[in-house]
């Protein structure tokens, strides 16, 4: 056992948020190493698929554990379809445009998603409302500190990329881990999921005891 491979674990944080979220998430240092993956900026019309090669090339290792939070979890889908993985792991996301809300199936029907003003990303406090539900006031200091990326730009392109997200079919040996009380995706269209009791939208950052803890077992279970 002298000299064991570590496992590379790369997490992807979640809409325009930052790597911050996961600053709480601690594995193992003997047996795992983490890496954070943080948002660039698309192309003009950059596909979801063509984003999600060009990440690929901050993957810097071999059959990797690749987790996403939210939009994030979307991409590292995107992502698998490029390099191997050990493992895939969703956070607070969807796995096929099935589990999305009725609201974005509606905004994308109606193409609504293109009259959010996302000029208003330099208000963040409409845009935390909007990518974190209504309840945000009182953390809103909470949001200023984990939304890293204010670029009108990039958030017109997640945007669409979320709704419009096409999945149809998900790799079956995904672990999506979910909270029951997520307002964004609601768990009663989520199916095949790890439940988190209590877990919002954000559990990442405040139920990180639960991923410290269950991560490692998560990861290793074959």
């Amino acid at each position: 056992m002298i000299n064991k491979e570590k496992i590379h674990v790369y997490l992807m944080p979640g809409m325009a948020a930052s790597p911050k979220i996961f600053e709480n998430i601690k594995l193992p240092e003997d047996q795992f190493e983490i890496h954070l993956l943080e948002w660039v900026l698309p192309l003009e019309n950059e596909l979801l698929s063509d984003y999600a090669s060009r990440m690929c090339k901050y993957i810097n290792h071999d059959k990797v554990v690749l987790l996403g939070v939210s939009f994030g979890g979307v991409l590292v889908q995107e992502m698998c379809q490029f390099i191997n993985v050990k493992k895939l792991i969703i956070v607070s996301s969807v796995k096929t445009k099935q589990e999305l809300p009725k609201r974005m199936l509606i905004a994308k029907a109606t193409k609504a998603y293109k009259l959010i003003p996302t000029q208003l990303a330099g208000n963040i406090d409409v845009f935390a409302k909007y990518a974190f539900g209504s309840n945000v006031t009182k953390r809103l200091e909470l949001y200023k500190k984990y939304l890293s990326v204010n670029n009108p730009k990039y958030l017109d392109w997640a945007i669409e990329n979320m709704v419009c997200w096409n999945q149809e079919t998900y790799n079956p040996d995904i672990v999506h881990i979910h909270g029951d009380n997520d307002p964004v995706f609601p768990i009663k269209n989520i199916s095949n999921c790890i439940t988190i009791k209590g877990g919002t939208h954000i559990m990442i950052i405040n139920k990180y005891k639960w991923f410290n803890e269950n991560l490692p077992k998560i990861i290793l279970d074959h």
